[in-house]
């Protein structure tokens, strides 16, 4: 099997979740540039990085949420 066929299949696979994925991340860079842009325009950038970091804590709480709220 070819690269291009184990990426082809790969993306018929996880298709939708991948797009999930890249929307999260999208939006939550969209969300904290403009609150460092326009509300916390003096915060040291340390907490810019903060914030884009617990990116990554919020996207598998919400998915895990999300997972949960779908079992019951």
């Amino acid at each position: 099997m070819s690269v291009v066929d184990r990426l082809r299949e790969h993306v018929e696979d996880n298709g939708s979740g991948m797009i999930y994925d890249l929307l999260f991340a999208v939006v939550w860079v969209a969300l904290v540039s403009f609150l460092f842009d326009f509300v916390f325009t003096d915060a040291p950038r340390w907490v810019f990085y903060m914030f884009m970091l617990a990116g990554v804590v919020a996207y598998f709480g919400f998915f895990f949420s999300l997972k949960q709220a779908k079992q019951q």
